[in-house]
């Protein structure tokens, strides 16, 4: 039996491309995205976040604490990809620039399902959805859009410099940890109300300290889990040089990890793996940072398989003794597909 009816690389897809430093339409993407993360491979640019719901050129920066600005990034969502301006952290001439493109449902609509009425473009196919709200400064509900419990919800504050705050299933309702740092889960956090999300909202509490429901406007993107395409969870360390095994029922397309709890003082960022940075199963994949404007890397040893991933290197950052790792991961190709063909090794 197939896991998915439908492609991955319909809702998720990463391209890979070379700025010109003026503007430019970037094709091959295979739909049109909703939202779209850039980084520069090359050169010590921002990971930039564009999306749908909030309009081209509106761009915010996954490594910084920065409110929402304008910027000549992604200037307009094409129907097999984007169009870029000049900015230098999107098209920096003769670059290379990863593009990780998310399909939701377009520009959204209303969603009444929470206490504050939210607008969101979410996929109930996927597992995805992008939700933006006005913050009301007290204990309040988001409607996401997902019918399906999310495992992970990225959020951001669009008007405060505020860092980014991130729940993860596999830390709770009581901890936060933070997009642009990399510090550990922080417990005893008020920020979710100590409530887990259900298959309508999520939870978010009023006050800056927590960045997810004072004044001003605020953008979530949102991740259920779809078995054959999407995967959260929490893997622990090996300490030694071959890592530890996790396991995801697809081959992976894409992989995010972060050190999330630590038996001592130990601190380490976002890594990220791709299947077109990464396209062959070497043991020193080139890997980049979403809390970081640094250039790529291939210090961590990371492989992908055809139903999973692992870090060999004996690194805190993704595989300390002691310590144990958060994960998302989106699909490349089932471990069973529709069409009955199986996934296969690089």
């Amino acid at each position: 039996m197939a896991y998915i009816s439908f492609q991955p690389s319909d809702y998720f897809n990463t391209k890979i491309f070379t700025g010109n430093g003026s503007t430019q339409s970037i094709t091959g993407v295979g739909f049109q995205p909703d939202w779209v993360w850039i980084k520069n491979r090359d050169h010590a640019n921002h990971n930039v976040f564009f999306d749908a719901v909030r309009g081209g050129s509106k761009v915010i920066y996954a490594n910084l604490t920065n409110a929402e600005a304008t910027a000549s990034g992604v200037t307009a969502f094409d129907s097999d990809g984007f169009t870029l301006g000049n900015d230098s952290d999107t098209n920096r001439n003769t670059n290379s620039h990863a593009s990780w493109n998310w399909k939701a449902n377009g520009a959204g609509s209303s969603n009444t399902d929470g206490s504050i009425t939210s607008t969101v473009s979410a996929s109930t196919t996927s597992g995805v959805s992008v939700v933006k709200w006005t913050g009301s400064g007290g204990n309040a509900t988001i409607g996401h859009g997902l019918g399906a419990v999310p495992k992970m919800i990225i959020v951001k504050s669009l008007a405060n410099t505020t860092s980014w705050m991130v729940y993860h299933s596999a830390i709770g309702n009581n901890s936060e940890i933070y997009l642009n740092g990399t510090n550990v889960a922080a417990g005893s956090s008020t920020a979710w109300q100590d409530t887990n999300p259900t298959s309508s909202v999520f939870y978010v509490a009023g006050g800056a300290g927590d960045g997810v429901n004072a004044s001003g406007d605020y953008i979530a993107y949102c991740f259920a889990e779809k078995k054959g395409f999407s995967k959260f969870g929490k893997y622990n360390g090996a300490g030694t040089t071959t890592g530890q095994f996790v396991y995801t029922a697809f081959k992976p397309a894409f992989v995010m990890t972060k050190i999330a709890t630590t038996g001592g003082s130990d601190t380490g960022g976002w890594v990220i793996m791709d299947n077109k940075s990464y396209p062959n199963n070497l043991s020193n994949s080139p890997v980049l940072f979403a809390d970081g404007n640094y250039a790529q890397s291939d210090s961590y040893n990371g492989e992908m398989f055809s139903n999973g991933f692992r870090f060999n290197a004996n690194s805190v950052t993704v595989n300390g003794s002691g310590n144990s790792y958060i994960y998302m991961a989106f699909s490349e190709h089932p471990l069973v597909a529709s069409n009955g063909v199986p996934a296969t090794a690089r």
